[in-house]
């Protein structure tokens, strides 16, 4: 899921380092926004702005770790 979570995310935000520490620091709110409408039409989840914390958007893994979150909530 990580892979395809990246893939996703360098066709849309090719000029954001994905492999970032602290990636919240590389997004504006355009790039939060458009993660979340992503990965929300991806996976069929909703994500919603107080789903766009400094924690959530740490780092790729955390991504990752959010949308899982949000797949198990959903079943």
């Amino acid at each position: 899921m990580r892979e395809h979570i990246k893939s996703l995310l360098e066709t849309e935000l090719p000029l954001v380092n994905l492999e970032s520490e602290f990636l919240f620091s590389e997004l504006d709110s355009l790039g939060v926004t458009t993660i979340l409408m992503i990965l929300s039409a991806e996976y069929g989840i909703e994500l919603e702005a107080c789903d766009a914390t400094p924690k959530n958007f740490m780092t790729l893994d955390s991504l990752v770790e959010l949308v899982n979150t949000k797949l198990q909530e959903k079943q």
